[in-house]
């Protein structure tokens, strides 16, 4: 009836009104369309030992004007894994593998997606495209100022407003589209309400499903804390071992919070700081004084199906604590780097090599070891002990 009402009396106005909407329908639809990313330049660097982009040949071949001479389909599955190409008897595949000294190209486990972005990268003769800017510096050491943090917290807190606004916009378009072909009939080309209903549901699936995905995860979470505590100042310019605060990082499965006792084997001596004065610091002998905990606030949280072990990671693996929470000792407020999905962590599984030789806990894998020995193998990495198998991490 309202919308009757309103063809009634502005039957223009309705058809201003569809077709703006369609407008912005395509202009919408065009954010979605696949483009360079700054991971791209990252996932490069694990071609950067074999090939350049446009510096000759070097054990592979020259890169540059690639995209051209292959077929991308073909350069996805070669990328991914060369060998099983070759072995197949390609003949593409047999006469790279060939002109190459016969040299195995080792497989990589990367996405199609992933690919696809080395090749836009490989394609902008390896520059990253205008607008995207890399993850870390050229040194490969990613600094996190307080400015920062905050600015990507709200990054964060926009694109989850976009997300709603998409989903919004989508959903009218999609009302509008179906009515109009029905009922009210101004668009007379079908095709044109096929289309934008398609794109449209095919868009709304997409928003729900990364909502949907980012249930539970927390990327950029950066509560405040009950004492204004600096990792910067700690871990960064006094040079205090993670370890010393966070004891139990390497025995036990949690990291574990200092107790205050921890805070006074220094603070007994040290009752002022040069950026926030005794304010702060007194909160520590409040604490003790009222015989109560300083009440912090978890920042790195995991879904209660998934297990994490610290002591795994830290002394097993022998990873630094960088490696999951950044550089920390950059940081003054701490602010969760990382996604924490599952996607993120089987990357790292994929990638991460073991304490092989030297652990007698691997012994029993006759096997790998075997292919270390001969060569068939480079490195034991933690997907070949098991470390992508679902009951390793999930109950």
């Amino acid at each position: 009836m309202i919308i009757n009402n309103i063809i009634r009396s502005k039957p223009l106005g309705f058809t201003g009104l569809t077709a703006s909407g369609f407008l912005a329908f395509f202009l919408l639809l065009s954010t979605f369309a696949f483009s360079q990313t700054a991971d791209d330049e990252k996932n490069f660097q694990q071609c950067k030992a074999c090939h350049t982009i446009g510096g000759g040949k070097l054990v592979g071949p020259d890169l540059k004007g690639i995209t051209d001479r292959r077929d991308e389909a073909w350069l996805v599955s070669f990328i991914q894994n060369s060998q099983q190409l070759v072995q197949s008897g390609d003949e593409q595949a047999v006469k790279v593998f060939n002109e190459n000294n016969k040299i195995p190209m080792p497989s990589h486990s990367l996405s199609d997606d992933q690919v696809k972005g080395i090749l836009l990268y490989i394609a902008n003769d390896g520059k990253l495209a205008a607008g995207e800017v890399a993850a870390k510096e050229e040194n490969n050491e990613p600094v996190i100022t307080e400015d920062a943090a905050q600015l990507l917290v709200e990054m964060r807190r926009d694109e989850q407003r976009n997300l709603i606004w998409v989903l919004i916009v989508m959903a009218v378009l999609l009302g509008i589209s179906v009515v109009d072909l029905a009922f009210i009939k101004v668009l007379k080309a079908k095709w044109i309400h096929y289309i934008i209903i398609l794109s449209a549901l095919a868009i709304i699936s997409e928003v729900v499903f990364v909502a949907a995905t980012g249930l539970g995860r927390q990327q950029y979470y950066q509560p405040d804390q009950p004492i204004w505590f600096s990792h910067q100042v700690h871990a960064g310019q006094n040079q205090i071992d993670c370890e010393y605060c966070h004891f139990t990082a390497n025995e036990s499965m949690h990291a574990g919070i200092p107790p205050v006792a921890t805070c006074l084997n220094c603070h007994n001596q040290v009752k002022e700081g040069k950026r926030t004065g005794t304010k702060e610091i007194a909160k520590i002998f409040e604490a003790v004084k009222n015989n109560k905990p300083i009440e912090w606030v978890k920042v790195y949280n995991l879904p209660d199906h998934v297990y994490f072990n610290h002591a795994q990671h830290v002394n097993v693996g022998q990873l630094e604590c960088q490696a999951c929470h950044g550089e920390v000792e950059k940081m003054d407020q701490i602010i969760q780097e990382p996604d924490l999905s599952m996607g993120w962590c089987i990357g790292c599984h994929r990638t991460e090599s073991v304490q092989f030789a030297s652990n007698k806990f691997y012994d029993q894998y006759t096997e790998l070891h075997k292919k270390l020995s001969s060569g068939e193998m480079p490195n034991v990495t933690v997907q070949n002990v098991g470390g992508d198998e679902c009951a390793k991490c999930h109950y």
